[in-house]
């Protein structure tokens, strides 16, 4: 009987997202159970990212986001607002980080950058540019590649890289069609 349950939810879960598919192929364990409730009653963090720099007028976003602190705050803030869970084990305490704005599971003592898990994961540009080409794909998601390029001063590939991670959520999310 609890397997089946078990693969009642798996299938449930595979369709409402990719993330939680993954998720739930590499953990059926208690990680699985203790963020299941996170993740189908919450908003994801690019969800409510992008909705609150689309909602930003360029005069504040320029004022609230000049420094890599007040970005990476905000990541963090964003990141963990229902709280943190371990992705390794589950646990929910943690303890600062070797890095700034990073979270370490005071069980496993598993370090979990704030960039981890988000579009900006294996962003090599700095936090600072990587938000203000989130923001003006938000304010204008027909914007090219080519024209990010020209006004951030970054290669056309690296700016359409970030740019298909932020369409590909917005798409997700049915904010934009195709």
């Amino acid at each position: 009987m609890f397997l089946i349950i078990i693969r009642v939810l798996k299938i449930l879960l595979i369709n409402i997202c990719k993330y939680i598919k993954l998720f739930i192929l590499n953990r059926l364990n208690t990680t699985f159970f203790l963020s299941l409730k996170q993740l189908l009653f919450q908003k994801t963090v690019c969800q409510v990212m992008l909705e609150f720099l689309s909602s930003l007028e360029p005069e504040n976003f320029h004022a609230r986001f000049d420094d890599p602190d007040k970005c990476y705050a905000f990541l963090a803030k964003e990141k963990w607002r229902d709280g943190f869970v371990c992705r390794n084990c589950g646990h929910t305490n943690y303890c600062r980080g070797r890095t700034p704005y990073s979270r370490r599971c005071t069980r496993c003592k598993k370090e979990e950058s704030v960039k981890a898990h988000t579009i900006f994961h294996h962003c090599r540009i700095p936090i600072c540019e990587a938000l203000e080409i989130v923001y003006q794909v938000c304010h204008n998601p027909g914007i090219s590649s080519y024209r990010l390029s020209e006004r951030m001063h970054k290669r056309q590939m690296t700016c359409w890289k970030l740019k298909k991670k932020v369409m590909d959520c917005l798409e997700r999310r049915g904010l934009v069609n195709k």
